[in-house]
């Protein structure tokens, strides 16, 4: 289970760990944490140090009720960002959190590696052909509506099922538009009830029959926090619980706040595995 990422092969027969960049003011957990170009590099040369495979920059908070950004304010927090990246660590591989076509496009071809997709290609209807004609992979993610509306959206006949029916028809219009390498992800948060969030990580194993490595995210968000009532600061130890479900369901990739803590539960996890 391969993708190919700027030429080089990564093997997601192993679980890999895809660390948070925000470079938003108002991201749920480290909101406006990063204050110049001195802030992001350390944290981009930790999460490199503790065997991030990935580095997931985003310039737009999907969090719930979040405020709606520009494109222009968009473009200008995510790709001067990339540049610095790569200029001091050039073999960075970076994932472009965006649903807008023109973000990823110039991303990438200021030496992004993949584009992360929370709306599947549903919020901007040039994604699919501009993510084919980059040739690059693509992360798409089940949501219904948008970050302000979503918490409105939460009725299903059966969440597994709507969300493999999604993802069906998702993929399908991906590969009409020559995307080779996707990976999916639930969603988790994302127009779902807590309940409905456990429900779906519980049966996660079940998104296999998409034939697609999975991506789960579950890092300090509220269907941790809220269950343990706690706050997000408080929720790393309750992430690594949910990181090891994740795993033994199928993850191919947790994408984390945390870096080191993932990459122990991935070694604990492959250890596990191999005896």
């Amino acid at each position: 289970m391969n993708i190919n990422c700027k030429g080089k092969l990564i093997d997601l027969s192993t679980p890999k760990v895809m660390g948070i960049l925000n470079v938003t003011p108002d991201s749920f957990f480290d909101g406006g944490k990063y204050k110049d170009e001195a802030d992001i590099l350390n944290k981009v040369e930790v999460m490199l140090k503790q065997n991030a495979t990935f580095i997931d920059i985003g310039g737009y908070s999907s969090r719930p009720n979040a405020d709606d950004v520009s494109e222009a304010e968009e473009l200008n927090r995510v790709v001067p960002i990339v540049k610095i990246i790569l200029k001091h660590f050039p073999d960075t591989l970076i994932s472009i959190d965006t649903f807008r076509s023109d973000v990823a496009k110039q991303s990438i071809e200021n030496g992004a590696a993949l584009v992360n997709d929370i709306s599947a290609g549903k919020l901007d209807t040039k994604m699919l052909s501009t993510v084919g004609n980059l040739g690059v992979p693509y992360i798409m993610m089940h949501m219904k509506g948008n970050p302000k509306t979503m918490q409105q959206q939460t009725e299903y006949n059966d969440i597994t099922k709507n969300v493999i029916a999604y993802f069906a028809e998702r993929i399908a219009a991906a590969r009409k538009e020559k995307i080779n390498d996707i990976i999916i992800d639930p969603g988790f948060g994302f127009a779902k009830t807590i309940a409905q969030n456990f429900e779906l990580l519980n049966s996660l194993k079940l998104l296999q029959l998409t034939d697609q490595p999975i991506l789960a995210g579950v890092s300090r968000k509220s269907m941790i926090y809220k269950t343990l009532n706690s706050t997000a600061k408080e929720a790393l130890n309750g992430t690594t619980a949910l990181h090891m479900v994740a795993l033994e369901n199928g993850a191919s990739i947790l994408r984390v706040h945390d870096v080191k803590e993932a990459m122990e539960c991935v070694t604990l996890y492959n250890q596990l595995k191999s005896n």
